[in-house]
């Protein structure tokens, strides 16, 4: 009962920074010692329940600075002891190829094995305490961002992405449908999580809720009412080419059982803290299976995707725009007023699928060629074996739309025939599966 009461205050203390408090020395002593009493796991499960209760009580009572120097003393100083280590790595070395390897063996990885760990996994066994952890690595990745050159953090990072990779496996998760009588609490978190094209108001997502969509989410059995992922679907019976086309609220509603196409519009991670915890390929897997059950006229399988990095890329490699032949500069295309100039769009259109359609075959991350995709949606979806089957011009006429790829989207196609090969030839050697049009339109020269 002691945990559970402590943990009804957490909530309480989910307040502003500014109304946190700062970490005192005579603080700082103290989160010393309870950190070394949860390290050493005395007692028993009430008392390890009460000592990380207290922990996370601690914690999200601190404001930043507090909350840096509670996570680089758990970094610094709960560590492997480097005196065990050197002994059992020598104890492990006399004892290869004898009776005692294997003790040995568990011995030098018992001594690796750090005290962060314990600490961590001791929130774990708290009411929210996984939650809890997903946002002090949030946290985490803030301040390492915040300030890169410092590297005390890195190796809790480290210990913490690991620890949420092996609980959020994927073999935990659950996939649920949401619909429009899903929980209004879950459905306030749609809006507030989407991450692609803003959910503008509760018609909007009505709309996407509606007979014709579908929309799919990973969650966690200790984070029930949290989706992790989730994604949007639209049935149709073509390949979509216009994003506002596909959420338009006024547009009739399309009889989903005439569909022959699953159009995946939207995937959006919602907890900053899982970052490097991969399960976006499996809740496509998942959600084609769910979809080929329930529709089994669906035969085409494709996305409506931004391509978020072109500008960025443009910006890096300016000599593209002239070499597409056009005439205008990066900060004209991105304002997108020349859209509303019919004939200006009209001998705009070759020259920017050519410039999208170089960056989604040849630019690469980094100075090698022979690096991942520059784009971050391209990665992901071909590293799931996706193809590139088409560019889309004025795709996204949002002013998000014009500045992060000059209205274009691209659809990437599932086709369960190739995915596999696409899957081995991309991991393998970086190739890109792309369709003829495609690599015509990335030829070089002028438009």
């Amino acid at each position: 009962m002691v945990a559970e009461t402590l943990v009804k205050k957490l909530r309480s203390l989910i307040a502003p920074s500014a109304e946190r408090q700062a970490l005192t020395p005579r603080g700082l002593e103290r989160l010393r010692e309870q950190l070394h009493e949860c390290a050493a796991g005395l007692g028993g499960e009430v008392s390890a329940r009460t000592r990380a209760a207290k922990l996370a009580e601690t914690y999200l009572g601190l404001n930043d600075e507090g909350r840096q120097q509670f996570l680089k003393l758990i970094s610094l100083e709960f560590g492997p002891d480097p005196a065990k280590v050197a002994a059992a790595h020598e104890h492990y070395q006399a004892a290869v190829a004898t009776p005692d390897q294997w003790k040995a063996e568990a011995a030098l990885r018992a001594a690796m094995r750090s005290s962060r760990i314990r600490i961590l996994t001791q929130f774990n066994a708290i009411p929210q305490g996984v939650k809890f952890l997903v946002d002090l690595r949030a946290d985490l990745l803030r301040y390492r961002e915040q300030d890169q050159s410092d590297k005390e953090l890195a190796v809790l990072d480290r210990e913490l992405e690991s620890r949420l990779g092996a609980w959020f496996d994927v073999g935990f998760l659950e996939l649920q449908r949401i619909t429009w009588n899903s929980p209004a609490a879950l459905l306030e978190k749609l809006i507030e999580y989407e991450a692609v094209h803003e959910i503008r108001s509760w018609a909007d997502l009505k709309n996407r809720l509606d007979s014709d969509r579908r929309l799919y989410a990973f969650f966690h059995p200790r984070m029930p009412a949290e989706p992790l992922i989730f994604v949007e679907v639209a049935l149709t019976d073509h390949l979509a080419g216009n994003v506002q086309a596909l959420l338009d609220e006024h547009a009739p509603v399309f009889d989903h059982r005439k569909a022959d196409t699953a159009i995946f519009y939207s995937i959006s991670n919602t907890q900053v803290g899982l970052r490097g915890v991969s399960f976006g390929s499996f809740l496509l897997k998942r959600v084609i299976d769910d979809l080929k059950r329930d529709f089994p006229r669906l035969a085409q399988f494709a996305t409506l995707s931004p391509m978020p990095g072109l500008a960025a890329w443009v910006r890096k490699n300016p000599d593209v725009l002239a070499e597409a032949g056009l005439g205008l500069n990066l900060e004209e295309l991105s304002n997108g007023t020349w859209a509303a100039d019919d004939k200006q769009a009209r001998a705009l259109r070759d020259g920017l699928l050519r410039v999208g359609a170089r960056y989604l075959t040849q630019a690469k991350q980094g100075s090698q060629e022979a690096g991942p995709p520059f784009d971050p949606v391209s990665r992901f979806h071909l590293g799931n074996g996706a193809r590139v089957e088409r560019l889309n011009y004025l795709a996204d006429s949002s002013p998000k739309g014009f500045r992060q790829s000059f209205g274009l989207m691209v659809n990437y196609l599932y086709d369960p025939d190739d995915i596999e090969r696409n899957l081995e030839a991309f991991a393998s050697d970086g190739t890109i599966a792309a369709s003829a049009a495609v690599r015509r339109q990335a030829r070089p020269g002028k438009a």
